[in-house]
């Protein structure tokens, strides 16, 4: 099947040297502490809060539309304390996904409105569905698709899963393109050459 083409108005959209396609109705707090490691896309109304620790994602993330991006916290008898929230490559977080956790490994699919607690690990090669939840200090294995509140494995994922998460990403930038016109938002399929 080949990917559908995903127009942008290019005036809502910055595009830095390295790449990254930022939109202009993000919200990104202590933008000092956030760093998008090149070819990354980050949607309009998506939040992202470098003022509670640092953010790193690493190449061709994906972060869709109204998602929230938030380091993870732990109480203490003395307070809060926020720790660093690090994101490896070839990672899809879907529209209006949560994500809270202390380390998101590589290769990894996000679905929408998925709930990912407070320092949690995800490990390479994993992918979480639409809707889950999974709970504050989970570890999710590679290789596991995992589903429903609270978020249990439902499945074990192919060897391939790499392969297939480095193309959906890569493919995924490829075709997300500057509209002609100002018409933002159309997504039109690609006409066969």
């Amino acid at each position: 099947m080949e990917p559908q083409d995903i127009y942008y108005s290019k005036a809502e959209y910055v595009e830095t040297a390295s790449g990254n396609k930022v939109s202009r109705q993000t919200v990104l707090c202590g933008s000092q502490n956030i760093v998008l490691h090149g070819k990354v896309i980050v949607q309009s109304d998506a939040i992202i809060r470098g003022d509670l620790a640092n953010v790193r994602t690493g190449r061709y993330c994906i972060i869709s539309n109204n998602a929230i991006i938030r380091p993870p916290f732990k109480k203490f008898s003395k307070g809060v304390a926020f720790f660093p929230l690090t994101m490896g490559d070839y990672v899809f977080v879907g529209e209006r996904a949560v994500v809270n956790a202390a380390i998101v490994g590589s290769y990894i699919y996000i679905g929408k409105n998925a709930v990912i607690g407070r320092r949690c690990i995800l490990k390479d090669c994993c992918y979480i569905e639409d809707g889950a939840v999974v709970p504050p200090e989970t570890i999710v294995p590679s290789y596991a698709r995992v589903s429903g509140s609270p978020a249990k494995c439902v499945e074990e994922l192919p060897d391939c899963t790499l392969e297939l998460m480095l193309e959906f990403t890569k493919n995924y930038y490829q075709h997300f393109l500057p509209s002609e016109n100002s018409n933002a938002n159309t997504t039109r399929l690609r006409s066969a050459p």
